[in-house]
């Protein structure tokens, strides 16, 4: 009984004691149907499941998060590091600002048309060359005269009454440091035109191209066109011509090498092969180039064509006295930051970050240069964590930014008064830049307005859907590691922009005033 008694007791003040509960399960968002399509899409191959996706989509005009995946995880951009450079050079520099070449002598020609020396000065202008500005669709083919600048100043200088330099024709690229290849710039990447070195005195992108088509017979040495059609480099010429076969071409220089040896062998029904290739001291190669328009109209120069550098460890230059005999001034910079992201051009880009430090301190460095961007992101709110910059083009693998980080970007600049100047920056597609092709399958692909990216095994396209009928969404989309053909992932990547055309479709009309302005 009295077991029985105890027993009830202990029951009873079991009962009323407090409950300790179990936390609840946290609850299980369900995903948006945009996200379960873009799901499926990024599973829908073996090279799409290997890869590391990255995704974000903002609803702009309510200022949320639409989609996110690895969206604060840290990618490399490839060439979507350019919105950031030329956003910051449109806001801080202005779609006004100009740059200037200038030609000068210590003093004016004498009676006899003679000066010491003759200088041809950079002032950053990345256009000195055949392209055709303001941009237009059809691709960055530079289908005028390579050196039409070069020609008219010396044209100007010599109306000027030069007939004589008793010295050197000098390229001075000392507006900026001497610093040609960013961190993180792959030594092969400085034999091609998208890897040519950085300066502030830039002819013809800093580049020439270079034609190779089989000789008269076989067993013959090719022959080589060049355009410019000077001789800059020493050029070793071992192509054959060959009465059969598949074209087989090497070509190789070393690094900061004037001499390039070609090799291999070309069929003699072969059309030729075209290569774009860099030249390894813009201000020299610009300086030559001067030199010889000035003695095809009979200038007598007793000496050389040479460069005049700034180095890193170099106090800042002292304006040199002189006499200016010739000026070019560039295309407004909204026109260069328009060719820049439109067509995805690593040099130009380079140039302008370098010119945002020259003008901000004085000091035209990529360092300088790369300090206004993190101050830029800082003043955005985002964290320092969430990126690092090595380069303004993409070209180094050294960069990372995440997803977030790059829609922030996308939503600062759309509320900025530059927003209309800035969208008209980037490629269109299906209609232009490096969308021209892209979206062919897809009616409204004329909606999306967005840089690319592409370097080996990166693939990324960040900017904005903006459909008449639906709401304008910012996105970032950036792939990394993958390990098939670069043409499948983007075929995917499409895909996706097309499912977040479609979603914006499906909800609310856009809010008044919320299109480009």
């Amino acid at each position: 009984m009295l077991r029985i008694l105890v027993f009830v007791c202990a029951a009873l003040l079991l009962n009323a004691a407090p409950q300790r509960r179990r936390p609840a399960a946290p609850a299980r968002t369900r995903p948006s149907p945009l996200a379960v399509r873009i799901d499926r899409l990024t599973a829908s191959t073996a090279a799409a499941r290997q890869a590391f996706w990255g995704l974000r989509v903002v609803d702009l005009a309510a200022g949320r998060q639409m989609v996110g995946r690895n969206e604060q995880k840290l990618f490399i951009p490839a060439s979507n590091t350019k919105l950031f450079t030329t956003a910051l050079a449109l806001l801080r520099l202005g779609p006004e600002h100009r740059f200037s070449t200038v030609v000068s002598a210590p003093a004016a020609p004498d009676s006899e048309g003679r000066v010491t020396e003759l200088r041809l000065v950079g002032g950053g202008d990345p256009n000195l060359s055949g392209r055709t500005i303001p941009y237009q669709a059809g691709g960055d083919e530079i289908s005028g005269e390579p050196l039409r600048y070069i020609e008219e100043l010396a044209d100007r200088v010599v109306e000027r009454g030069l007939r004589r330099i008793e010295g050197d024709v000098v390229g001075d690229d000392r507006a900026y440091v001497w610093e040609p290849y960013p961190d993180g710039w792959a030594q092969d990447d400085a034999v091609w035109e998208y890897g040519a070195p950085v300066s502030a005195l830039t002819v013809n992108d800093n580049a020439f191209r270079l034609k190779i088509l089989p000789g008269a017979s076989g067993g013959d040495l090719a022959r080589l066109e060049l355009a410019p059609a000077f001789e800059y480099l020493v050029i070793h010429n071992h192509v054959r011509s060959t009465g059969g076969g598949e074209r087989k071409i090497a070509v190789e220089r070393l690094a900061g090498s004037r001499e390039l040896t070609l090799a291999g062998v070309l069929p003699l029904r072969d059309r030729g092969a075209e290569y774009k290739l860099a030249v390894d001291d813009p201000a020299l190669f610009a300086a030559a180039a001067l030199r010889d328009a000035l003695v095809r109209r009979g200038v007598v120069v007793t000496g050389s064509a040479v460069a005049r550098h700034r180095y890193p460890w170099d106090q800042p230059a002292q304006a040199e006295a002189g006499v200016e005999l010739a000026r070019h001034t560039s295309a407004p910079l909204l026109e260069i930051l328009r060719v820049a992201d439109k067509v995805s051009q690593n040099l130009h880009v380079e140039i302008v970050l370098r010119e945002l430090a020259r003008q901000a301190n004085g000091v035209g460095t990529r360092v300088e240069g790369l300090k206004l961007i993190r101050a830029f992101l800082e003043e955005m709110g985002v964290d320092a964590r969430q990126f690092r910059f090595a380069d303004a083009s993409g070209l180094s693998r050294l960069t990372r930014v995440t997803p977030e980080t790059i829609t922030t970007l996308l939503a600062h600049m759309w509320t900025s008064p530059r927003r209309d100047a800035w969208v008209s920056l980037l490629p269109v597609g299906g209609r232009d830049g490096t969308l021209e092709h892209r979206f062919s399958g897809i009616l409204e692909g004329r909606f999306v307005h967005a840089k690319t990216g592409t370097i080996s095994s990166v693939s990324a396209l960040s900017g904005y859907v903006l459909a008449p009928a639906g709401r304008p969404y910012a996105f970032s989309l950036v792939v990394n590691h993958y390990n098939g053909q670069s043409g499948e992932v983007r075929r995917i990547m499409d895909q996706i922009v097309a499912e977040i055309i479609r979603h914006s479709h499906s909800g609310a009309q856009a809010r008044p005033g919320s299109g480009p302005r």
